[in-house]
C-alpha cells in the first residue's frame, strides 16, 4: 500500500451529493448521457476531474461533479454502486485498495493498470490507459544538501545517510515505501527519524529549517517546486509505477469516451502536474480554470 492513500479523508456528510455541481451540454452539440465524475480531496485530483468533465461536457455529455469526497474508502464504494461513474485513479495505489493490499503493484504501470482490472471488472468497472504523469512517492532533500553531498539520485545517499534524520509519516519506519524499503532496497540506515506528516507541510517545513536532512515527498507537489526542494531519483525502483489513470464504469465507456480520455491521458506529463498542482495549492488558482488552459494548450475543447 502506497502511502497516498494515507491522505487525510474529508468526511462525507449524509449521501455523495455533496460538493456537486451539475452542468449541461456545451458546444452546439447534442446532448448526450450524463457522467458522474469523482475527485479525492486534494488539488491534483479536482484538477483531473475537471479535465475529463470539460473535454467531455464540450462533446455534448451532461456532467455531475463531486469533488472533494475524501479517500478511496469514500470514492471506490460509490464506483462500485454507480453512484459515481468516473474518476482519476492511480495505477498502484488503486490496485492495492482494490486487492486489499496484496503487495502486487509494481513498477510498470501498465501491468499494475491490467492487474487492476481483473479487479475492477468484477463490479463492471475498468480502466482506461495510464498517464506518463505519475505522482507517487519520493525523497527530497534541500538544494545545498543535494549540493554538499552531490546527491541526485537515492543511491547517493548510502556514504551519508548515518549522518542524516530521515522525515516522514509516523507509520514511515515500518513502510516497505519509505524507511523499510530504503533499507531493504537501498541499504540505507539513517542516524535518526522524525515523525512528520505524509509529504505535507510539515515534512517540507522540516527540510527548510534542517531539522531533517531527507522527507518523504509526492512527485507532483506543487509545493516541492516553490520550495526548491531536490527529488532524488530512484534508481533502483523501489516505489511502485503510481501513474494516472482514468478509472470507469464500463457501461460508460463507448469509444468516444475512451479514446478522448485516453487522448488527454497520453498527453498529460509529470511536469504538467508540477506545475498545475503549485499554481493551485501555493499560486491559489482555481483547479477548474487551470484544466480549461491545459485542455486549450493542447488542443482540447473545454466547456466549463
Amino acid at each position: 500500500m502506497t502511502l497516498k492513500n494515507l491522505r487525510p479523508l474529508v468526511v462525507a456528510l449524509g449521501t455523495l451529493a455533496i460538493v456537486a455541481a451539475c452542468g449541461g451540454g456545451g458546444g452546439g452539440t447534442t446532448a448526450k448521457e450524463t457522467l458522474t465524475i469523482a475527485g479525492f480531496n486534494f488539488s491534483e485530483s479536482s484538477i483531473l476531474a475537471d479535465m475529463y468533465g470539460q473535454a467531455l461536457k464540450a462533446k455534448g455529455y451532461t456532467i455531475t461533479y463531486k469533488l472533494n469526497l475524501g479517500s478511496r474508502e469514500v470514492v471506490a464504494p460509490a464506483l462500485k454502486t454507480g453512484e459515481l461513474d468516473l474518476y482519476a485513479g492511480y495505477t498502484a495505489s488503486d490496485l492495492e485498495y482494490y486487492n486489499n493490499k496484496k503487495g502486487e503493484a509494481g513498477n510498470d504501470p501498465q501491468a499494475n493498470a491490467s492487474k487492476l482490472n481483473t479487479y475492477l471488472k468484477a463490479f463492471g468497472a475498468e480502466t482506461l490507459k495510464p498517464s506518463p504523469a505519475n505522482d507517487q512517492n519520493a525523497f527530497a532533500v534541500t538544494k545545498a544538501t543535494a549540493t554538499k553531498s552531490n546527491l541526485s539520485k537515492i543511491s547517493d545517499l548510502a556514504p551519508v545517510a548515518n549522518q542524516m534524520t530521515l522525515g516522514g509519516p509516523p507509520e514511515c519506519p515500518t513502510r516497505p515505501y519509505c524507511a523499510l524499503g530504503l533499507h531493504d532496497t537501498y541499504g540505507l540506515t539513517f542516524k535518526a527519524f522524525k515523525s512528520l506528516d505524509t509529504g505535507g507541510p510539515l515534512t517540507k517545513g522540516a527540510l527548510e529549517k534542517g531539522d531533517i536532512d531527507v522527507g518523504l515527498v509526492f512527485s507532483s507537489d506543487g509545493g516541492v517546486v516553490a520550495k526548491n526542494l531536490v527529488v532524488l531519483q530512484d534508481d533502483k525502483h523501489l516505489e511502485a509505477a503510481d501513474n494516472v489513470v482514468p478509472v470507469i464504469r464500463t457501461n460508460k465507456a463507448n469509444s468516444e469516451v475512451t479514446s478522448l480520455l485516453d487522448d488527454i491521458d497520453t498527453k498529460l506529463t509529470t511536469a504538467d502536474l508540477l506545475a498545475m498542482n503549485k499554481s493551485a495549492d501555493i499560486d491559489k488558482e482555481d483547479p477548474a480554470t487551470l484544466a480549461t488552459n491545459w485542455l486549450k494548450q493542447h488542443g482540447f475543447s473545454a466547456t466549463t
